[in-house]
Formats: C-alpha cells, sequence, structure tokens
C-alpha cells in the first residue's frame, strides 16, 4: 500500500509537471519560522489534551514527563500499523506506576477526541464555503446534509459521554484488557473538544504558513486562501488516520488535500505543499524524539497523584 501511495503521488506531480515548472516557487525563512511555532504549540497541546484524559480515567504523570512520553511515543507511528504509538506509551507510563489499560484507554480515546474535534472544522466549512473540492458538483444536493451528517457523533458522545467510555470498554475486553472505568462528563468532553479544535487551528495554521513559504502569493491570495489551509489540514488528518492502509496516513492524506484544494491551488502545488508538511512535520518529530530522549530521566520516586484539572463551570 505504501508503494501505491508513492505511485499515486508520482503521478499527481507529473500530471502536473507543466504547472510546477512555471510555478513562482522560493522558500521563505520567516514563513517557515512561524509554520514552526505553530508546530511546536500544537504539539504542547496535543500532549496536554492527552494527559487531562489520562487524569479523567486516574493515571497521573508529571507534565514534563508526559511531553518526554508523547514525543518519544510519537516518533513510532511512521511504523506500519496504528499500534506502535500507543503500546509504547502503555510502558512508558507503567514507569509512572499507570496501569497499561488506563493508558491504551486515554490514548484510543485522545485519537476518538481528535477524530471528533475534526468534524465540528469539517462541518462548519462545508456549510460556509460549499466548497467539498474536486467532488462538489458530484455530492449535488447532498451536501448540506452531508456537512450536517459529520456533526451527529459529537452531539450524540456530547450528550450521552458514558457511551463513548462504554464503546471503549467493550473493546479493551474484546482484546483481553479489563475496561477502565472513569469519570467522564459532558462538560470533560467538550473541554476536551475544545482543547483539540485549537490544536487543529494550530496545525492548520502550520500546514498554511508552510504553504505561503513555498510560493509567492499577494496578500489578497493568502486571506482567500488561509480559511481553506486552516480547515483543510483536520480533514485530510482524520481522513488519512482512519485509512488504517499506510503509516501515518501516507498518501491518503495527500490524496485528501489534493481533492479538496485542487480547485483553489493547483493539484501540483498542493501535492507539494502537502510533501513539505510531511517532511516538516517528520524532521520535527525526530528532532523533538531526540532531545527528549536526552532529558528521559527515570524519577526516583513516583509523585502523589494530582487531581484532575476540570474545566470552567
Amino acid at each position: 500500500m505504501v508503494g501505491l501511495a508513492v505511485a499515486f503521488i508520482f503521478y499527481v506531480l507529473s500530471a502536473q509537471w507543466e504547472q510546477l515548472r512555471d510555478q513562482p516557487w522560493r522558500l521563505h525563512g520567516g514563513w517557515l519560522i512561524i509554520s514552526t511555532l505553530f508546530l511546536l504549540a500544537s504539539w504542547g497541546l496535543e500532549s496536554t489534551v492527552w494527559r487531562y484524559l489520562l487524569h479523567l480515567l486516574g493515571g497521573y504523570v508529571p507534565y514534563a514527563a508526559a511531553a518526554r512520553i508523547w514525543f518519544l511515543s510519537a516518533i513510532v507511528r511512521y511504523v506500519p500499523g496504528n499500534i506502535w504509538q500507543p503500546l509504547s506509551m502503555t510502558l512508558r507510563c507503567r514507569q509512572h506506576g499507570v496501569a497499561p489499560e488506563t493508558t491504551l484507554t486515554s490514548v484510543v480515546l485522545y485519537q476518538v477526541v481528535i477524530l471528533l474535534a475534526a468534524a465540528p472544522i469539517a462541518g462548519i466549512y462545508f456549510f460556509a464555503t460549499g466548497n467539498y473540492g474536486l467532488i462538489t458538483d458530484a455530492l449535488g444536493q447532498m451536501a448540506p446534509w452531508l456537512a450536517g451528517l459529520v456533526l451527529l457523533p459529537v452531539l450524540i458522545f456530547l450528550w450521552r459521554p458514558d457511551w463513548l467510555i462504554g464503546i471503549l470498554n467493550w473493546a479493551l475486553r474484546r482484546i483481553g484488557r479489563a475496561g477502565t472505568v472513569g469519570r467522564f462528563t459532558s462538560a470533560n468532553l467538550l473541554w476536551a473538544l475544545l482543547l483539540a479544535c485549537a490544536d487543529w487551528m494550530l496545525w492548520g495554521a502550520s500546514f498554511a504558513a508552510i504553504t505561503f513559504a513555498l510560493a509567492a502569493y499577494t496578500t489578497a491570495q493568502m486571506q482567500l486562501l488561509l480559511p481553506h489551509l486552516l480547515a483543510s489540514y483536520a480533514i485530510a488528518y482524520a481522513v488519512g488516520f482512519i485509512s488504517f492502509i499506510t503509516p501515518s496516513g501516507f498518501g491518503v492524506r495527500e490524496g485528501a488535500f489534493y481533492v479538496l484544494l485542487a480547485p483553489l491551488l493547483g493539484g501540483g502545488p498542493v501535492t507539494v505543499a502537502a510533501l513539505a508538511m510531511r517532511i516538516w512535520t517528520t524532521l520535527g518529530a525526530i528532532m523533538m524524539a531526540g532531545v527528549s530522549a536526552l532529558t528521559d530521566l527515570r524519577p526516583a520516586e513516583l509523585p502523589a497523584p494530582e487531581k484532575a484539572f476540570s474545566p470552567p463551570e
């Protein structure tokens, strides 16, 4: 499947070669710095969301240790199969006295929250812009209904968050793990979703900045493209994640970017921007994993559990 993904990307680039050759390419250092800052902020918020969910399930890891666990485990997501990051986090959290079932549930819950948070972004974007990319005409009258349909799981789980925990516990029991009982209310889920939506906006801003770093755009063009670039990252990432067929959604995510943004940017520039973002994030993940490895010191004693942070009433 990875080979097919690579072949697809090369096909798109070769088919758009004339457009790519005529594109006013550049590498703007200022935009790269901005992209990096947004990327670092998004990673920091990601680890915060996961640690918050872990607390709700009864686990505690100090913030600095949680950040190290997050970055050291994130690098293995590029290995085929989406199990290696949760496995790595489970092993590392055991060093802090967190039960494997609790860690596994928190990681799965985090992924569910992140995917659910992409739904309102997608729904608002589709409803506000009417842009479904290359499939806009094919959807026709179904388009408004699709924008509303993506919000349905979010509304259901906000109404009954215990259903979400029940589904996760059932899935854990199916693979031979005891279910983890944790306090999880609608307010907890709403707060996690708000944080996750903010995280998606940071990712989208990083993607927009690296897109602007690669080619010359006027201020008017950047203002026009910015809402599409902000929203498309969450949508493309979610599509790539649920594909389960390539490491970290490779090729599938780029294909989703192509479908959404090709009518606005052109197929070639979209593919180059998507590949540049993947390379940029991979290099950043390697760098942060290296920094985390240098500071990965096992605590001399386990700290006392802290009370989980609760969202404002």
